[in-house]
């Protein structure tokens, strides 16, 4: 399955780049256990920042950000066939999640929940 790892990026940051990438941190801890299980792990953030910085986003929630960090992960659900969720609170990891549930996908809460791939 490509799974994609939602969960808290900018969500209680204030913007300070440092707890930014403790959240991406938390994100990619997830990533190797889901490839070790068989499957193939992706994180909105792993496309969107190139695309940012190309597009010239100067800050998180200027107009060029808005454009490109939420839509990149909802056009990646229409590719993925589950979501894991981890925990904190987001308001765009719970947009995943509706829209992962509105296309039928599998939402995941917890690594254990994840099958190994057959």
């Amino acid at each position: 399955m490509l799974i994609l790892i939602a969960g808290p990026y900018r969500s209680g940051t204030n913007d300070d780049p440092r707890l930014i990438q403790n959240n991406l941190d938390r994100l990619e801890a997830m990533a190797l256990p889901i490839f070790r299980k068989g499957h193939v792990p992706i994180i909105g953030e792993w496309l969107a920042l190139p695309l940012l910085h190309l597009a010239g986003s100067q800050k998180p929630g200027d107009e060029i950000w808005n454009e490109i960090q939420y839509p990149v992960a909802h056009r990646l659900l229409e590719k993925c066939d589950a979501v894991l969720r981890i925990p904190g609170a987001s308001g765009g990891a719970d947009q995943d999640v509706k829209k992962a549930r509105e296309r039928g996908l599998k939402v995941y809460y917890h690594l254990n929940e994840i099958p190994d791939a057959e």
